[in-house]
């Protein structure tokens, strides 16, 4: 039976009146990756940061590895990274000093900083532009730079926001790869998206909330099958379908 390592318990958040997530509750189990999808003001991001210790539900609770984000947030910490949308980068500090900042964030010594920073720089192909400022770099290469920083420290619970937003499409597939690759040896995921294809390409379950609710939860194949013939319906069909065709922005 799958070992459960993320439990998120009804949780709710409002903001004045604005009840922003209003009874979320979820599991991700060890070794998956579990997609968190949902149109803008869904109450997603809100979610994400009483998930990450960021914001302190009004009610609910959370565990992470058996560590609750209450009683005991340092031990959550220690086993989360996240890979922000918005790119945490100093751009006048070359690709490894980036991360070795970031390393001795997370507890490193400068030594282990330095070592798990030219693994993870291997691993997202960048080990050659190591001593470039970073704020020359293309933004597929600074993408791949943010996610190499979330994994200092060897995380294991990784928190992915809109990984791949506005790269070409040879970055895309690397991040794609790599992900995968974190997958199959052993790490939990969460996912967050705009782009189906991919939700429908990496995810083994997804959510999608909706008002601050989870309105549907299953694999891509079942969400998918619930609307029509698998060779005709998409993911994006079904997101459509759930949330509606009124615009968010």
């Amino acid at each position: 039976m799958a070992e459960e390592f993320l439990v998120a318990q009804d949780l709710y958040k409002s903001f004045n009146e604005h009840k922003a997530v209003n009874g979320v509750s979820f599991t991700i189990y060890k070794g998956e990756i579990f997609g968190l999808l949902g149109p803008n003001g869904a109450g997603k991001t809100t979610t994400i940061r009483m998930l990450t210790t960021v914001l302190e539900p009004d009610r609910g609770h959370v565990t992470v590895g058996g560590h609750s984000i209450r009683d005991n947030a340092d031990a959550v910490r220690s086993l989360i990274g996240v890979c922000p949308q918005e790119l945490a980068l100093y751009e006048d500090l070359s690709a490894i000093d980036n991360m070795v900042f970031f390393g001795r964030m997370v507890g490193l010594d400068g030594r282990e900083a330095r070592a798990q920073a030219m693994a993870h720089l291997e691993l997202m192909g960048l080990v050659e532009r190591a001593m470039g400022k970073v704020g020359k770099f293309s933004g597929g290469m600074k993408r791949r730079i943010n996610l190499a920083i979330a994994l200092m420290g060897h995380p294991e619970l990784l928190f992915l926001d809109e990984p791949t937003v506005g790269i070409d499409p040879q970055s895309r597939n690397n991040i794609y790869e790599t992900i995968e690759g974190l997958r199959d040896r052993g790490m939990t995921i969460l996912y967050t998206t705009h782009y189906m294809e991919e939700a429908d390409r990496l995810c083994d379950r997804i959510a999608i909330i909706d008002g601050g609710q989870i309105i549907a939860m299953d694999t891509p194949y079942q969400l998918k099958s619930r609307i029509g013939p698998l060779e005709q319906v998409t993911l994006e069909d079904v997101f459509l379908k759930l949330t509606g065709r009124r615009l968010r922005d």
